[in-house]
C-alpha cells in the first residue's frame, strides 16, 4: 500500500503541500472535493433516501457497566414518531430487486431527553423499502444493530446533525481510550497512542501496512469528529437563541502543531487517508448501483430517477479521481497469513463498533454508529472486489450484497469526512483573516 501521506505540513491550521510516494497532493484532493464533489453529496443526502437512517440507541454497553447518560439537552436526540415516517420504509410496500421484501417494519414512539427536532418532511410519506436481511456476518466489519427490534427508531438526520454536545471529560476519554488501547493494532512497547508527541516513525515502527492503516482510520475517523465538533460549535445560548459556529480555539486545541506537540498534523494526515480509503470504496462499488434493477425508491418515479442519476454521477466522479489509493497490497503476502490478518482485522474493527454502544451522550452515539457502520461497509466493499466485479448486469446480485442501512451509513459516513475536509478550508480562511 502506498502510504503517501507522511509529509504534510500544518502551517496556521492549512494542510498543504505532496504527499510522499504518489503523485497525489492535498491541494488536489481538496479541489476536488471541495468544488466538485462536496456539492454533489450533499444534495444526496438530503433526499429522502439518504435522511431516515434507523438506530437503536438503547442496547447497553456490553463492555463496562456504565448506565450514565448524557443530561445535556444538545446530547439527546428525539426519534421520528411512526404516523411521520415514510410509509415504504415502515412498510416494505414496493418491490424494487430480488431481494427485497415485504416485512412490515414500525417506528417506535419513544421519549428522549428532548431539544432535538425530531419531525419529518409531510412531503415525504412515501419512501424507500428495506433490502431483504441476510446473514452476512462473515462479511461484515461492524456489529449492526438489529432493525427490527422494537428498541430502533427511525432518526432524520438532517434535524440531528453532528455538533458540538459539551459531552467530554472522562466518560469521552475512556470511550477513545479503549477504542485506542485495546482495538488499534500497535506495537506492544507503546502504552498511549493518545499520548501527544510521538513521531509516527517511531510509533510504527516494526508494525506491517495493514495495522498501521487500521490505526490511522480509527485516528482519521476521530479528528474528522473533532473538526465537525470545532466548526458546529455552540457559541451563544440564550433564551431567545442558540448560535452554532466554527470555534477557531477549539480547532487550534485539537490540531495546532504546537499546541499539540506535533500531533495535531498527524491527525490531518490519517482523515486524508481516510478520505481517500472511502473514496477508493465508492469507485469500486459503481457496479452494484449501476444495474437497472437498483433503485432510490421514495415513491416519485420522476424523482427517483432523478436522485439515481445524482448518486451514479457522484460515483463516477469518485472513479474519476487521478490519484487513488491503491489498496491491492492489503493482505497480499502468504494467503494463510493474509486469512489470518484479515479476519483479525475485520474482528478488531467490528468491537470498535459495539463499543458506540458504550457512548454516553445519544447524538453522539447516533453519529458515531453510522459512521463506524460506513467505514465498515466501505472495507467490505474493498475486500470483495471479486464479488462485485461478478456481479450480473439483471436479476439478483447473490454474491455480494448491501443493505439500505449500509447504504445510507456509507454515503452519510463519506459525507462527514467530505464536511471535515471542505471545513478545513474555512479554519484556514479564518486564520489566515485572523493574521
Amino acid at each position: 500500500v502506498s502510504m503517501c501521506l507522511s509529509s504534510l505540513l500544518f502551517r496556521d491550521g492549512s494542510v498543504t503541500g505532496h504527499l510522499d510516494d504518489c503523485t497525489c497532493d492535498v491541494e488536489t484532493i481538496d479541489a476536488f472535493n471541495n468544488y466538485k464533489l462536496f456539492p454533489r453529496l450533499n444534495e444526496l443526502l438530503e433526499s429522502d433516501y439518504f435522511r431516515y437512517y434507523k438506530v437503536n440507541l438503547k442496547k447497553p454497553c456490553p463492555f463496562w457497566n456504565d448506565n450514565s447518560h448524557c443530561g445535556i439537552r444538545d446530547c439527546a436526540v428525539k426519534p421520528c414518531p411512526s404516523d411521520e415516517v415514510p410509509d415504504g420504509i415502515r412498510s416494505g410496500s414496493y418491490k424494487y430487486s430480488e431481494e427485497a421484501n415485504n416485512l412490515a417494519e414500525e417506528c417506535e414512539e419513544a421519549k428522549r431527553l428532548g431539544a432535538v427536532d425530531g419531525s419529518l418532511s409531510k412531503e415525504t410519506q412515501e419512501a424507500v423499502l428495506r433490502w431483504t436481511r441476510h446473514d452476512d456476518s462473515s462479511d461484515s466489519f461492524c456489529e449492526a444493530d438489529d432493525i427490527y427490534s422494537p428498541d430502533a427508531e427511525y432518526v432524520d438526520l438532517l434535524l440531528n446533525p453532528e455538533r458540538y454536545t459539551g459531552y467530554k471529560g472522562p466518560d469521552a476519554w475512556k470511550i477513545w481510550n479503549s477504542i485506542y488501547e485495546e482495538n488499534c493494532f500497535k506495537p506492544q512497547n507503546v502504552k498511549r497512542p493518545l499520548a501527544s508527541g510521538r513521531g509516527d516513525a517511531h510509533f510504527f515502527s516494526g508494525v506491517c501496512v495493514e495495522k498501521r492503516a487500521f490505526y490511522k482510520l480509527v485516528s482519521g475517523l476521530h479528528a474528522s469528529i473533532n473538526i465537525h465538533l470545532s466548526a458546529r460549535y455552540l457559541l451563544q445560548d440564550t433564551w431567545s437563541e442558540k448560535k452554532w459556529g466554527p470555534n477557531i480555539t477549539e480547532f487550534q486545541q485539537r490540531f495546532d502543531e504546537v499546541i499539540t506537540r506535533g500531533e495535531g498534523p498527524r491527525r490531518l494526515k490519517n482523515l486524508y487517508f481516510l478520505y481517500l480509503i472511502e473514496l477508493r470504496a465508492l469507485s469500486k462499488v459503481l457496479p452494484f448501483f449501476e444495474r437497472p434493477a437498483f433503485q432510490l425508491y421514495t415513491g416519485n418515479k420522476s424523482y427517483d430517477a432523478e436522485m439515481k442519476n445524482l448518486l451514479l454521477e457522484i460515483l463516477h466522479l469518485a472513479k474519476s479521481f487521478p490519484l487513488h489509493f491503491d489498496e491491492n497490497s492489503f493482505f497480499a503476502g502468504n494467503k494463510k497469513e493474509a486469512a489470518k490478518l484479515k479476519e483479525e482485522f475485520r474482528l478488531h474493527f467490528k468491537n470498535i463498533s459495539k463499543i458506540m454502544d458504550c457512548v454516553g451522550c445519544f447524538k453522539c452515539r447516533l453519529w458515531g454508529k453510522l459512521q463506524t457502520q460506513g467505514l465498515g461497509t466501505a472495507l467490505k466493499i474493498l475486500f470483495s472486489e471479486s464479488l462485485i466485479e461478478k456481479i450480473p448486469e439483471s436479476g439478483p446480485s447473490y454474491g455480494f450484497q448491501l443493505t439500505r442501512q449500509e447504504i445510507v451509513a456509507l454515503f452519510n459516513a463519506f459525507g462527514r469526512i467530505s464536511t471535515s475536509v471542505r471545513e478545513l478550508e474555512n479554519f484556514r480562511n479564518i486564520l489566515q483573516n485572523m493574521r
